[in-house]
């Protein structure tokens, strides 16, 4: 019992700073390529790297038993998710989208409990919400004073698609391979990404510089069917509301790696922050810890 949650705990680290690294890195590989391609050939390339590891096991995708929900999952989790994301960045700045987003763990909790009937008590409730307060104070240097309705709209769609397409995998995750999902959602949905950015972008004003090739590289290897392997394993593992709520921590680490390599500033309310993130972890750990105690003790009395 304590190997397996040690080992839930490091991967559930190893997702946070892959995450956390991701927006640094995209940050300085973005000038140099139009979004909607470089969104669609880091999925469509990471989706066809997994499926060259997991080849041997080819015969686990039933494409005809399967091909709706690979569909489905290609559209929330990639097509929508990546899709309104490089598109929204053009209404809003940066930080108050990237907050905005990060409603997704309220979502998810919300969401495990209408449609996975998982258990959302009060304090885990309670929890949630300061972590959210917690990325808001954070990314408050990073808000100006404009606010478009419709970049607000495309940010919380943002995160709904992704909290939905998390929950629909759990749902749906039993009857398929795992490692075939991440990697068929990715192809498909970065195909699909692609095919909209030659549409409506131009490929010639791609820069095949170090740094666009470096966040491509990490996009396609580390930054996504690494880490969505990771993050589905961990809510099929657990409740989806407290795997999700630990992804509070990533735009805190996103900024704090900003702070080392990009030269950003630290300063006390990035602070207050991550003392609140760190609260809102507690209270979901600790209210999940304590049903588990709960349980152990009425088993024991019957």
């Amino acid at each position: 019992m304590g190997k397996s949650l040690s080992k839930s705990t490091l991967m559930l680290l190893l997702l946070i700073l892959i995450w956390g690294a991701s927006w640094p890195i995209y940050k300085l590989a973005v000038p140099y390529t139009p979004p909607l391609l470089f969104a669609g050939m880091r999925a469509f390339f990471g989706g066809i790297l997994l499926a060259i590891f997991i080849w041997k096991s080819r015969n686990e995708i039933q494409w005809r038993k399967n091909w709706q929900n690979y569909c489905i999952s290609a559209f929330f989790n990639t097509i929508l998710f990546f899709g309104l994301q490089t598109v929204g960045l053009n209404y809003l700045p940066a930080g108050l989208f990237s907050v905005l987003v990060y409603c997704q763990p309220i979502l998810l909790g919300l969401f495990a409990w209408l449609i996975l009937g998982e258990y959302l008590s009060g304090i885990r409730i309670v929890g949630l919400c300061i972590g959210f307060i917690g990325i808001i104070v954070a990314s408050t240097d990073g808000l100006t004073t404009y606010v478009s309705v419709i970049g607000v709209t495309i940010a919380l769609l943002t995160g709904s698609s992704w909290a939905y397409g998390v929950i629909f995998v759990k749902k749906v995750s039993r009857k398929m391979n795992a490692f075939w999902m991440v990697s068929m959602q990715s192809i498909i949905g970065g195909a699909t990404l692609i095919g909209s950015g030659t549409i409506f972008e131009s490929w010639s004003e791609i820069t095949w510089n170090i740094s666009y090739i470096f966040g491509l590289v990490f996009g396609m290897t580390m930054g996504i069917p690494l880490a969505y392997i990771i993050y589905y394993t961990l809510v099929n593992q657990g409740e989806a509301s407290k795997v999700g709520s630990a992804t509070f921590l990533v735009p805190i680490i996103s900024v704090i790696l900003g702070v080392i390599f990009l030269g950003e500033t630290l300063t006390y309310k990035l602070f207050i922050g991550m003392i609140l993130v760190g609260i809102s972890i507690y209270l979901v750990n600790f209210n999940a810890k304590k049903g588990i105690g709960r349980k152990n003790r009425k088993r024991e009395i019957n």
